[in-house]
């Protein structure tokens, strides 16, 4: 099963603010969760249905549909500017 990724405009414009390397590996790290949204290392955050993933000192903020196979990728940023 592969499930679709779709970034909101929000975690695109964030992802374009990025430099390399990073850029590279969160990127990857996108795509894979289209093989696997519950990849290891990820977290269910609390208080909401969402999900995160560490990529270095970045992460990625997602909601999973799981009876659509769909994967909102909601937002993504540095570690200190992410959850504030």
């Amino acid at each position: 099963m592969r499930y679709s990724v779709n970034l909101s405009k929000q975690a695109f414009k964030e992802l374009e603010k990025i430099n390399e390397p990073y850029y590279s590996k969160i990127k990857a790290a996108i795509y894979a969760l289209a093989e696997d949204p519950r990849p290891q290392g990820y977290k269910k955050l609390k208080g909401s249905d969402s999900y995160r993933v560490r990529v270095a000192n970045y992460r990625i903020i997602y909601d999973i549909f799981d009876h659509e196979l769909v994967v909102d990728v909601i937002t993504l940023g540095h570690r200190k500017d992410i959850y504030s």
